[in-house]
Formats: C-alpha cells, sequence, structure tokens
C-alpha cells in the first residue's frame, strides 16, 4: 500500500490516478496513524509552504513523516513536497520550520528578462545522477511539466539528482536513501512521469 498523504490541499486527485495507472495500490492518509502498514508514502504539493507545513502540524503528520522517512522505506515529495524537505523557505516571509530531512533553503526565481514568473509549462531535466532508481528507462533531456515560482537550494549537492534551467540552473530533484522528491509534476508529465512513478511504485514491492 502507497499512503498518499491527505493535508486539506495539494493535488491529491490527479497524483492518485496516475499512482493507480502505474499499478499501486493508494490510499489517502490524513492522520499518523495511517503510514504504520505504508510500503510507501507521497507528499503531494501545490501552493504555499508554510501552508502546507502548518496543515501537517495540526494532523500531526509532520513527525510521523520524520519517523517514517527514518524507517527505510521509500518516501516521494512533489513539488511543495519535496520544498517541505528542507529547512525553511523564503516564501512570503514564511515562519514555518520545514521538515529538515535535508539541509537547505527554498527560494524565489530571481527577475530575469528571458523568463516568466512563476515557470508554468514543460522544461528539460538533465540526469545528475544516472544511478538514481526514479530514472530507470528515462533519458536525460527528457521534457516534464512545472509550476512553481519557488525551488530548494540543497547545501549538499550529492543528493541532486536533476538539474533545471530557467533563467538560473536549479535541483529539479533529489536523492538520499529512500528519500526522491521532484520538483516538477510526475502526474503531469505524461508518459515520463509515468515512467518515474512507476519505478517509485516498484521501489515499494
Amino acid at each position: 500500500m502507497i499512503a498518499l498523504l491527505d493535508y486539506g490541499s495539494g493535488n491529491l486527485r490527479s497524483v492518485e490516478k496516475a499512482l493507480r495507472k502505474v499499478g499501486a495500490d493508494v490510499r489517502l492518509i490524513s492522520r499518523p496513524d495511517g503510514l504504520k502498514d505504508a510500503k510507501g508514502v507521497v507528499l503531494p504539493g501545490v501552493g504555499a509552504f508554510d501552508d502546507c507545513l502548518s496543515a501537517m502540524q495540526r494532523q500531526d503528520l509532520a513527525g510521523a513523516i520524520r519517523s517514517y522517512i527514518e524507517s527505510g522505506r521509500p518516501f516521494l515529495g512533489i513539488c511543495v513536497g519535496y520544498q517541505a524537505l528542507f529547512e525553511r523557505s523564503e516564501e512570503f516571509n514564511s515562519c514555518a520550520a520545514g521538515l529538515q530531512i535535508f539541509k537547505g533553503k527554498v527560494v524565489r526565481f530571481q527577475p530575469h528578462p528571458d523568463i516568466k514568473i512563476p515557470q508554468i509549462g514543460w522544461n528539460r531535466i538533465e540526469i545528475t545522477r544516472p544511478d538514481c532508481p526514479l530514472y530507470r528507462g528515462i533519458e536525460s533531456g527528457s521534457h516534464v511539466y512545472f509550476v512553481h515560482s519557488f525551488f530548494p537550494q540543497p547545501e549538499d549537492r550529492s543528493i541532486v539528482a536533476t538539474q533545471t534551467t530557467h533563467g538560473t540552473t536549479f535541483a529539479s530533484s533529489v536523492w538520499r536513501d529512500n528519500v526522491y522528491a521532484t520538483q516538477f509534476h510526475p502526474e503531469k508529465s505524461q508518459q515520463v512521469g509515468l515512467t518515474l512513478l512507476k519505478n517509485f511504485v516498484e521501489l515499494t514491492r
């Protein structure tokens, strides 16, 4: 069973539909006890960093996520669910602490004459960690779908699995041990995204 975390926002239905399409047994989970029997956890996200973290704190999910990750079982964060894994965010003078799984902060794209902010649409990923299990069968240079104005800056560059350029080059996904996270939306990235999600599901079996 893969637990899809429901904290009152997030792109739940399209993520659930995509996971089911690649053969996952998915359950929407909103309380900590729902993670106990999960073989994989997905934290989706749209919206603001503070809203995401505050909602998870109210539902006692923040500590449960940390404990789940410490268990060694596969975890996938998507978009704000990726950003939440870091220490803090500069979004709207954020006051919420992140989950602090990774060191680093979430920053905004700087104004640039050649880009639009937010980045909405397709962009390329350069695979910097070809050994990352999520990218099995995916070519470097593949296009994926983004919707964001902010992105994490990992202090440990060795965790960067892909990078993408939108005015600046940023870490579009990371991987360390059992934790995977993407700034882009696999559930909106057609066959490339479905391949990534299928690879994640296979890690839980």
